[in-house]
């Protein structure tokens, strides 16, 4: 069984599988390169040759365990309709849906207009793969998704969406209910594409208020883990409800996800007692700590293996690879990772 799989099936590994969020992506010159082929991002992301051969540039370079589809979150509400700009230095623009009315310019059977695309980029991925080089396939959690089709753009807070919710609720939680509808299918179509793990992305579930988390962020995930799981019961999925606290929890025993994939935030001694026995769990490197490298890094990765692979755990950080990490310390990271280990150093 390949080495991500393996923990993903609840066993424990003396080397810790490894990936990276954002694997793919500006840090690398090669990536740069491909990119400057195409300056639109969305039909980057939605030319399978391109998504595939971007998808596979780290694993060019890296001993990774898996591969992770290029693309992006935000191909769902593109896909529905939704007009999108990526500005530099700025990220996503989008029309924003200010008012319960402007939910009537989205087209819900859209979802075809890049399912056939990521589809083909994962097929074309997965002959290229070694046999022992995992598939993931991911989406973007319905709050999320909200979040930015509502505010129109980044933020710190999401105030917009979140005056939306509580001045329209019923409105709100229709566009929650048809975005885990939708992103249920996409996975869907991307496992029967031949992905074998998947991963959600709720990236902003930290700014959501303890007194809506469960509607917010819980519900509409069980929704979506409930679907995939009647189609393929024994596909891992790995959830990511970034900055949520004490609510990785709750998280867990409420929405069914395999995995927890934490971020750099918590406490990682009450991530292993209060989550490691019930999930798998991956994460959760600050992402800083890979653009400085040298003896920080050293002593936070020994530190995390000590507490985190004392049980089934995968190796990542706590968000994706910010774009001025030099390679070289990837390849660093994961040398340490197997001295660490294979050594008995720790």
């Amino acid at each position: 069984m390949k080495p991500l799989l393996k923990v993903l099936n609840n066993n424990k590994a003396r080397t810790p599988p490894c990936w990276l969020m954002r694997q793919a992506g500006r840090y690398l010159p090669e990536y740069l390169e491909l990119r400057s082929k195409n300056n639109n991002f969305l039909n980057f992301c939605l030319s399978p040759h391109l998504a595939a051969q971007a998808t596979l540039q780290p694993l060019q370079r890296y001993n990774l365990d898996a591969a992770i589809i290029f693309s992006d979150i935000l191909v769902i509400p593109y896909a529905l309709g939704q007009k999108i700009e990526f500005i530099e230095n700025k990220g996503p623009i989008l029309e924003p849906l200010s008012q319960p009315e402007h939910l009537a310019r989205l087209d819900w059977k859209g979802i075809e207009r890049v399912t056939s695309h990521v589809c083909e980029a994962i097929d074309l991925v997965k002959a290229q793969l070694s046999p022992t080089t995992t598939l993931i396939g991911f989406a973007g959690a319905s709050w999320t998704l909200a979040c930015y089709m509502i505010e129109g753009h980044s933020s710190r807070d999401f105030n917009q969406a979140k005056a939306f919710a509580f001045r329209w609720p019923k409105a709100f939680q229709i566009l929650l209910n048809q975005l885990a509808e939708i992103t249920a299918d996409y996975l869907i179509a991307q496992v029967n594409a031949g992905a074998e793990v998947l991963q959600l992305f709720d990236s902003w579930a930290g700014c959501v208020p303890s007194s809506h988390f469960y509607p917010w962020v819980i519900e509409p995930t069980r929704k979506i883990v409930q679907r995939v799981k009647e189609s393929y019961p024994d596909v891992p999925i790995i959830g990511f409800p970034r900055r949520c606290g004490a609510w990785y929890k709750e998280f867990l025993m409420l929405t069914g996800v395999t995995a927890l994939s934490l971020d750099d935030t918590l406490n990682l001694i009450w991530a292993r007692q209060e989550l490691g026995k019930q999930a798998v769990l991956q994460g959760a490197l600050n992402p800083m700590m890979l653009v400085f490298g040298g003896l920080a890094l050293r002593h936070e990765v020994e530190r995390q293996l000590k507490i985190l692979n004392t049980g089934p755990y995968i190796f990542n950080l706590g968000h994706g690879i910010l774009p001025e990490t030099p390679p070289a310390h990837v390849q660093n990271l994961i040398e340490l990772i197997k001295n660490l280990t294979q050594n008995e150093e720790l």
